[in-house]
């Protein structure tokens, strides 16, 4: 046989996105665990002098580098695995890893921060503005890998669900989760089925709404092997709606006196992102921080089991394939299906729950923190930088946008009333 022939028959080893973000998440897991400590840099700034100071010193931008280097590694890893372009990628990381910088520092400062606007509506608007003032190649644009990066990113924030944290503080958290999850899941379904939108949306906004938003729309929109396109609109409609209220909802609280435990648990069950709920718990006191922080993990814990149900509901729902099939229910196809990221979550939650002794945690936890937020904050300029306004404010979107709107209102309300019967 000739080398033309061998290299005509040759076919890379190429692994399945999914399974290896599960690899790639338990590698930063273990090397952290290891002894690899990656620093945490700073990116907190008051005013000119602290910025200059403070976040642009050598010292603070040699740890920005470090991190920067080994999450750049990853990725370019990440992407070998898969079988994608590493030439591209190598073009085009350097170019996302500098405007997300932009939007951690720009986040960083105080009076942003008193706003509780995160990194993540900063990478998203940066993104935003490039993608839609500027034509980006397509090498560029076929290099961008926001779910990549997000299911990286949830991987490892597995690390921060700890079961014994969740069950002290009590078991209402699990159950407003359950009810709220449930509740709203089939309004938000209920509410797109009578606007007539498509089913890849009602799952996507459906879990997006009802369980913990951008996550959640990873997990449907793996389980159902959901369009991209479809999944950034959806994003960004949570990233949107998320600002308003992670900023008038603790007001909203104070003002008709709310107790803490009832405002925490409101807050967790209602907002869609990890982060904000933290901002917006913290802006009204120790305790509903607490208790709303928990509520937000306690319907985190439920992404897993809510993945494999999707996945069940899709395949024996009777979805043609592409050969113009029904695709018949069987075991093989369930798996198939099912976002395998999410056993990567749920492993990573019942190593740090069950298997890591109280020290390891607390000594990897700040820097796996650290790192899972760059993976998400990676993964929303990505976003933006794929994403058109055209795209997002078209005609055919405005059922789609209703529905999410619709559904997002009774979840706050719904969640207000189960909140105040189990915790007030």
């Amino acid at each position: 046989m000739t080398d033309k022939n061998n290299t005509s028959t040759f076919k890379r080893f190429s692994m399945h996105e999914d399974w290896m973000v599960v690899v790639v998440g338990f590698l930063i897991i273990l090397l952290s665990i290891v002894g690899l400590e990656i620093p945490v840099p700073s990116f907190s700034w008051k005013n000119r002098e602290e910025l200059l100071g403070q976040v642009l010193t050598g010292e603070n931008l040699s740890r920005v580098l470090l991190q920067f280097s080994f999450v750049f590694g990853i990725a370019i890893l990440a992407t070998f695995l898969i079988n994608k372009s590493v030439t591209n990628a190598l073009r085009t990381y350097p170019v996302l890893f500098g405007l997300t910088l932009i939007a951690l520092v720009l986040s960083g400062n105080h009076q942003v921060r008193a706003l509780n606007l995160e990194s993540v509506i900063f990478s998203l608007a940066i993104g935003l503005t490039v993608s839609n003032v500027f034509t980006l190649p397509d090498w560029m644009r076929d290099s961008l890998s926001a779910e990549m990066f997000v299911k990286i990113g949830l991987v490892l924030l597995g690390t921060t669900i700890i079961f014994s944290d969740i069950l002290i503080a009590g078991g209402l958290g699990l159950i407003q989760a359950l009810l709220v999850v449930l509740s709203v899941w089939y309004f938000a379904f209920w509410i797109c089925k009578k606007l007539k939108i498509d089913e890849e949306l009602t799952m996507m906004i459906s879990s997006a709404v009802s369980i913990c938003g951008v996550s959640a729309a990873i997990a449907t929109a793996g389980a159902i092997k959901g369009d991209t396109k479809k999944l950034s609109y959806v994003i960004s409609l949570v990233l949107i709606t998320a600002i308003p209220m992670m900023i008038f909802m603790p007001y909203i609280a104070k003002y008709f006196h709310f107790p803490d435990d009832v405002t925490g648990a409101w807050l967790g069950g209602s907002i869609d992102t990890t982060g904000a709920v933290v901002a917006s718990g913290s802006l009204v006191g120790d305790t509903a921080l607490k208790v709303s922080t928990i509520v937000k993990f306690s319907q985190n814990v439920l992404l897993g089991l809510a993945a494999f149900a999707i996945s069940v509901y899709w395949t024996y729902s009777g979805r043609v394939d592409k050969e113009g099939k029904v695709s018949k229910p069987t075991a093989r196809l369930i798996w198939e299906r099912f976002p395998k990221f999410v056993l990567g979550f749920v492993l990573a939650s019942l190593v740090f729950s069950f298997m890591l002794n109280a020290e390891i945690v607390d000594s990897v936890k700040g820097s796996l923190k650290s790192i899972q937020g760059m993976w998400f904050v990676l993964a929303f300029t990505s976003i933006g930088l794929e994403t058109k306004f055209s795209d997002l404010f078209n005609e055919n979107n405005k059922r789609p946008l209703y529905g999410f709107l619709i559904a997002q209102t009774f979840n706050v309300l719904i969640t207000l009333v189960i909140a105040y019967f189990l915790f007030g």
